[in-house]
């Protein structure tokens, strides 16, 4: 029986060191993420300081994710709804 257990607890530790390894490793991501998002606000506060619209950049940096043709079809969209509501 010595042998049988032998495995079970070595397996149990190298499950639990490779789930101490993921944990520990997200949370370091976790971290950098945090760091990351003060330099943004940071980044905006500067932006708003200077007299820019961190409304505005946030959109524009939305829209430049986007490819072209999406971003021409939402567009087009967007000025469809408007001439039907009349706003346009």
């Amino acid at each position: 029986m010595a042998d049988g257990s032998a495995n079970v607890d070595g397996a149990s530790t190298v499950a639990a060191d490779r789930l101490r390894s993921f944990i520990e490793r997200i949370e370091r991501l976790e971290e950098e993420k945090a760091a990351i998002m003060a330099d943004q606000k940071e980044v905006y506060a500067e932006a708003k300081g200077e007299g820019y619209d961190s409304k505005i950049l946030r959109q524009v940096i939305r829209i430049r994710k986007m490819d072209r043709a999406d971003r021409q079809e939402q567009e087009a969209l967007l000025e469809l709804y408007l001439a039907a509501l009349g706003d346009a």
